[in-house]
């Protein structure tokens, strides 16, 4: 037969605290947030001769699937229309708990000149009743876990097709790539 084993709880609990750090090394592991746009709300017309601008509220849902809360900086996410540069929406500062969600409205202008560029574009576009838009943006920010504080940068790129007529989401891709800073 065999060799007879002895049983010892130090081994046990050794092994037992061991696995417990392997998962909860596994699960802090920095994840990738993710970004969808619910809705747009058209606001207002403004009209500076000879110009018409157009202005949003984007309503866009945020998860945070980390085990840090985050802080992060103001900054402008740049929407595009075949390539060019149509407008911009603002992201205030602000914050967001570990593992959860939240809505953020963000206020949005786009130039009425950059889209008679493309007027040809866009009116095909509206007669078929769906526009392809880019967006991009980089959020920088904090996040601390225990006492460390570490800066991280999200690059966030968007391609979403809405209904022109009626500003309906109709398909969108959404990819978000976070890069964490170790160094302070």
């Amino acid at each position: 037969m065999g060799k007879k084993v002895k049983w010892s709880w130090t081994s046990a609990f050794v092994g037992a605290a061991s696995a417990t750090a392997v998962a909860t090394l596994l699960s802090a592991r920095p994840k990738d947030p993710t970004f969808h746009l619910v809705s747009i709300k058209l606001t207002a017309f403004k009209l500076n001769l000879p110009h018409v601008d157009t202005e949003l509220i984007l309503t866009v849902h945020v998860t945070n699937p980390n085990i840090a809360p985050i802080h992060y900086g103001s900054t402008a996410m740049s929407i595009f229309y075949e390539g060019t540069l149509l407008g911009a929406a603002q992201v205030k500062a602000g914050s967001q708990r570990a593992r959860s969600c939240q809505v953020l409205k963000l206020p949005t202008r786009l130039d009425g000149v950059e889209l008679a560029h493309h007027a040809g574009k866009f009116f095909a576009d509206v007669a078929k009743r769906e526009m392809v838009l880019d967006a991009k943006v980089d959020i920088g920010g904090k996040a601390k876990v225990l006492w460390w504080g570490h800066r991280f940068k999200v690059h966030v790129d968007s391609h979403i097709t809405v209904d022109p007529v009626f500003l309906d989401v109709i398909d969108q891709e959404n990819r978000s790539q976070l890069e964490i800073f170790l160094a302070s």
